[in-house]
């Protein structure tokens, strides 16, 4: 395991950013043991850093530290993916509603150019281009809403989930199907229909956790 060097005065944040992409690229993939002394050789440092930079992980619940036996990459369940998403749709279904009843037009306008994003990636089968522009329009929205506490609540949230060895929009249809939900929020935005804005956020939020399980079933089968 090979890795650049890390400038003393980086500190742990930085040490904590590095785990994390590792972490989300699953070059560190769940249930891998961190080997602290392994890590703190190639990045150059003492070993205090980079456990103050676990601790941080561990807070967002990216690592677990287990009592003598050290660090380990989070393994995350069917049932921790049902939990979370269920949350997700509370939390993204108060931005929804919050967004309907305080956008300004230059809010509204911002999400339709992120809409149109969301149309071309589409017509043009580009999961990862829909996968960006989905995460623009989401993060518009908290940011429309600008409660940092909900903000920073789905942020952790969305990082757990990335510790899931699947990708929703791989199911066979979601793309599709998540463009159409895109659509009907949007309109409901643009209508300043608060509440229905609310119910198709948690749909679509619920949507989302549904392909996923269709992908692991379809993966159970197949081993």
């Amino acid at each position: 395991m090979t890795a650049s060097r890390i400038a003393p005065l980086a500190l742990y944040q930085e040490v904590a950013e590095r785990l994390r992409q590792r972490i989300f690229s699953h070059e560190l993939p769940p249930g891998t043991w961190v080997d602290e002394q392994a890590l703190a050789d190639d990045y150059g440092i003492s070993r205090t850093p980079l456990r103050e930079a676990l601790k941080v992980l561990a807070s967002e619940g990216l690592v677990t530290l287990k009592p003598r036996r050290g660090c380990y990459v989070t393994e995350i369940s069917e049932r921790d993916l049902d939990e979370i998403f269920t949350v997700m749709a509370l939390l993204e279904g108060q931005c929804a509603q919050t967004t309907a009843r305080k956008a300004s037009e230059a809010d509204l306008e911002r999400l339709r150019k992120i809409h149109l994003q969301l149309e071309t990636a589409a017509g043009a089968d580009d999961i990862n281009g829909f996968f960006e522009a989905n995460q623009a329009f989401h993060l518009a929205l908290q940011e429309i809403t600008d409660n940092r506490w909900l903000q920073h609540a789905i942020e952790d949230l969305r990082k757990v989930i990335k510790l899931s060895r699947h990708h929703s929009l791989f199911s066979e249809g979601r793309l599709e199907q998540s463009l159409a939900e895109h659509r009907q929020i949007l309109a409901a935005l643009t209508a300043r229909k608060a509440d229905e804005a609310e119910m198709l956020m948690r749909t679509h939020i619920s949507s989302g956790r549904a392909a996923l399980a269709r992908i692991a079933t379809a993966k159970n089968k197949v081993a």
